[in-house]
């Protein structure tokens, strides 16, 4: 099994232009990523796909490989599998599983990846997998930054919101506060299936691309995480990361060859 990591990333973010640059205790976030998904048992390799010379440019200082893509994906599904089929023409094997990491994760955990890819090997009818992970606050909960998911009974999800759900305003305050955490396995041929189809009526309410596998009437696999992660959407979330990493036990792993 060929299996890869793709860290989408781009600076032209509406709410944190510079963001995979944007330095935690001294090293780019971009870099985190890498440095920690590199860490994967499961993954043969790592790329960070980019339209940005300033990312590519770093990226090759630690060296790590970097695939230009087009300036014009809207979304991170479309850049990866551009980078993907680049990936296949310039090293002449075929991917099995593709990893899709985003680039604001810096606390992403290597087994986190390995938790995540663990149903498609177990299981071959499973074409594409979420993290998940629990709400720690009623502010995290409502917070429409953090993308809410609810679960059937088999662990699959049912609806993807950046609306507080389950509600809570029927009296029932104890309720499951589960967040979807990006790093999102796919099966090859689903991916680019996927990238196929025209963004569904929900998915772009919701701005959440998995609803538009729901939509279909096909199934995303939830797999429950401990990690303790947080993502970065805002100058604010990068102070709070910054907090959050001090004593970070993989840091001074790649401290030294991050910078």
């Amino acid at each position: 099994m060929n299996a890869i990591g793709i860290i989408p990333a781009r600076m032209a973010s509406s709410r944190f232009p510079g963001k995979p640059l944007a330095p935690i205790h001294g090293i780019p976030m971009i870099g985190h990523v890498w440095f920690r998904c590199k860490m994967s048992k499961t993954l043969d390799e790592v790329y960070i796909a980019t339209c940005d010379e300033a990312v590519r440019q770093y990226a090759e200082s630690i060296g790590a490989q970097c695939i230009m893509t087009a300036d014009t994906h809207e979304r991170a599904t479309d850049r990866t599998a551009e980078a993907m089929l680049k990936i296949e023409a310039s090293s002449g094997r075929r991917t099995d599983i593709v990893v899709m990491i985003q680039g604001d994760e810096p606390m992403t955990l290597p087994e986190m990846i390995d938790e995540a890819i663990a149903p498609m090997t177990a299981d071959s009818t499973v074409n594409v997998v979420n993290l998940m992970a629990h709400i720690d606050s009623l502010e995290d909960f409502e917070d429409p930054n953090e993308v809410k998911v609810v679960v059937d009974l088999k662990g699959d999800a049912l609806y993807f919101s950046r609306e507080p759900v389950p509600s809570r305003k029927k009296g029932v305050t104890d309720v499951p506060m589960l967040k979807q955490v990006c790093i999102i396995p796919f099966r090859r041929d689903y991916l680019l299936r996927f990238n196929a189809l025209k963004p569904t009526p929900l998915e772009i309410i919701e701005s959440v691309d998995m609803m538009r596998i729901l939509e279909h009437g096909e199934k995303v696999r939830m797999v429950m995480t401990d990690a303790r992660t947080a993502s970065v959407d805002t100058p604010e979330d990068l102070a709070c990361v910054v907090d959050m990493m001090q004593g970070d036990p993989l840091l001074p792993r790649y401290a030294a060859s991050g910078r």
